[in-house]
């Protein structure tokens, strides 16, 4: 009965931001049989927990509640989200900061309208045994990273320890594949790990001389949050050109609001989460997910602002560092707007939802081989 609770809840929440959009523009509340309006999201990656709070808004009828016929369009390495919106093929999209910010450097019109993740999920791992416990005692040494514009965050935290790792001064640069191989394997000294992917994957894989699972107690994990250079991850986007109509704010306050509620149920029904993003597929099974969902929800949990609504201290870092490491040429301006947000976030405080997630615990997940 609390699960049915919850969910009504919820949808009663974004129905009230829907109303509250439709006040604010004079509108007359619509039939209940209005049509729904469509509107495309463009996903940063496949299917994943990563995901799971714009998934479960889909499942759990927030988006439909909203008044809105939301399409999830997967991500994949070929695909930019930035381009994809720009182009008009999809109305929001999700993306690290850096990724928009460079887009808008390039002279795309794009902008950060609800900043979900509160905290950077990037970390750089080492073994226990290697005695490398902090970025400083990389010097010298092999570190791992994917490149391609996922490497500002580690360099900024090597270039404030005094090495150069642009031009591999103090420090090797190894590009990383999208597996743990090269750590496993011990080829190089550090690797780059985000907390809900990378990090478990190693986590899932049999020490050889044991039989056993890695633990953490094996391992050193030095978070970029910790170290004072974590980067915004996870936001939502449209054009600037699509915000100008007072209609598409209106639509872009529905959607935001339904999919922080999707977000809120997720960190309240991690288990459900977990089964929803598995109905659609995704490439990595049952155990792997459900510690990615606990870790996701632990970069938006909890958060003084209010989910969705963008710190701009953080911004302030993450532009920052984009510009030292030439991410962006210039200071950015008018990259993002809280105001949408905002009018989200206090429809689903008018329903007595929780935004802030301030009681807020992790699970305690045990990892299983394979992630199976």
């Amino acid at each position: 009965m609390r699960k049915r609770w919850v969910v009504s809840v919820l949808l009663a929440a974004v129905v009230a931001i829907a109303s509250a959009a439709a006040v604010a523009t004079h509108a007359t509340a619509a039939p209940k049989q209005a049509k729904l309006t469509k509107v495309t999201l463009q996903s940063k990656w496949v299917p994943q927990a990563q995901f799971a709070g714009y998934y479960a808004a889909l499942a759990k009828g927030f988006y439909k509640a909203a008044g809105l016929d939301v399409t999830i369009k997967p991500g994949g390495p070929d695909i930019i989200p930035e381009q994809v919106v720009a182009s008009g093929q999809a109305q929001f999209g999700i993306d690290w900061l850096p990724s928009l910010l460079s887009a808008r450097d390039k002279g795309t019109d794009l902008v950060n309208i609800a900043q979900v993740f509160a905290r950077s999920g990037m970390t750089e791992i080492t073994w226990k045994d290697s005695g490398i416990n902090s970025i400083a005692k990389m010097k010298g040494k092999k570190v791992g990273n994917w490149l391609g514009g996922n490497e500002f965050e580690l360099f900024a935290a090597l270039t404030k320890n005094g090495m150069d790792p642009s031009h591999n001064k103090g420090v090797t640069i190894v590009q990383q594949p999208f597996d743990m191989g090269l750590f496993l394997s011990r080829k190089i000294d550090a690797a780059s790990a985000m907390t809900y992917n990378e990090l478990a994957q190693v986590l899932e894989t049999k020490n050889p001389k044991t039989g056993k699972l890695y633990q953490l107690s094996d391992l050193n994990v030095l978070k970029m949050q910790n170290v004072g250079t974590g980067m915004l991850e996870d936001g939502i986007f449209a054009t600037g050109k699509w915000l100008k109509s007072p209609a598409n704010q209106q639509t872009a306050i529905k959607f935001i609001g339904a999919s922080l509620a999707g977000w809120i149920y997720c960190r309240d029904h991690q288990a459900d989460c977990v089964n929803i993003v598995l109905k659609q597929g995704p490439t990595l099974p049952k155990g792997h997910q459900t510690w990615q969902m606990n870790e996701i929800n632990k970069l938006i949990w909890p958060n003084a602002s209010g989910i969705g609504i963008m710190n701009k201290a953080d911004f302030n870092r993450t532009a920052q560092i984009s510009k030292q490491f030439g991410v962006i040429k210039k200071a950015p301006s008018g990259a993002y707007r809280t105001d949408l947000a905002a009018k989200a976030v206090a429809g689903l405080k008018a329903n007595k939802q929780n935004p802030y997630g301030k009681g807020w615990k992790p699970l305690n997940v045990h990892v299983t081989a394979g992630g199976k």
